[in-house]
């Protein structure tokens, strides 16, 4: 919480181990409307969750693969994407504002790697199925209509043994950044419910000191989900 490189640990307001901003009343976003939201905002400010990748995703390290596909989901612009394309995996990253897949390119040509940049409406857009060894969603803040189609296309696009990763602000008093009201935010209930086909490997939630950009700068409650695709069985077929 010192705000050193190392993940920002959580410290317990609602510490919950499994196993081990929209303002309020506003109806679900359309798309073009949302859209021009974020244009302005990468436009406005750029690297605006700064260049850096996710201490908590860095801290995953020894149990990432480093080899074979990923899917990043609502990347903006491309810190954690290009973080692991340098890792050794092909990347397929994707959003719907330009400006941040623009950026996402460059700092992909800055890093002399290479990304498969997709623009595109994550909650209305299908993966392949199976066809990815690890998905992540970082900070993707959506309302209940709109989240329950993004995760359901998470857990798809997932091959069998693959993993998930979500960070994300949760649900509590709002301090530094994050949404200003609990519409977009998750409790581990609400992940264990759209995960649920998944085996949970960690999930907790507590407060945090982010450091990552201007808009993720501070004190702030979070969930993590690490989760993984069960592995085919003998026949070939994925456990229910």
């Amino acid at each position: 919480m010192d705000g050193k490189d190392d993940a920002p640990r959580l410290r317990p307001e609602v510490q919950n181990p499994v196993g081990s901003s929209l303002p309020a009343g506003d109806a679900p976003h359309t798309a073009p409307a949302w859209r021009d939201r974020w244009q302005e905002r990468y436009q406005a400010a750029p690297w605006l969750f700064g260049r850096n990748p996710s201490a908590w995703l860095i801290g995953l390290d020894p149990i990432l693969p480093r080899q074979g596909r990923a899917l990043s989901l609502g990347e903006g612009e491309g810190r954690n994407a290009v973080w692991l394309a340098q890792r050794g995996l092909s990347v397929t990253a994707v959003d719907f504002a330009p400006v941040a897949l623009a950026r996402a390119g460059l700092l992909a040509a800055e890093a002399c790697v290479r990304l498969t940049l997709i623009e595109a409406d994550i909650t209305q857009w299908r993966p392949p199925a199976g066809g990815f060894d690890l998905v992540l969603l970082m900070f993707l803040q959506l309302p209940p209509a709109e989240r329950v189609p993004a995760h359901r296309a998470a857990v798809e696009a997932l091959a069998p043994g693959g993993l998930l990763v979500l960070e994300a602000f949760a649900p509590g008093p709002w301090r530094d950044c994050g949404p200003k009201t609990d519409d977009a935010r998750y409790d581990p209930a609400t992940l264990q419910h759209d995960f649920r086909g998944l085996t949970v490997l960690e999930l907790m939630t507590g407060l945090a000191v982010l450091g990552e950009g201007e808009a993720h700068r501070g004190e702030a409650s979070i969930v993590r989900l690490l989760a993984r695709r069960p592995p085919l069985d003998g026949r070939g077929h994925t456990p229910r």
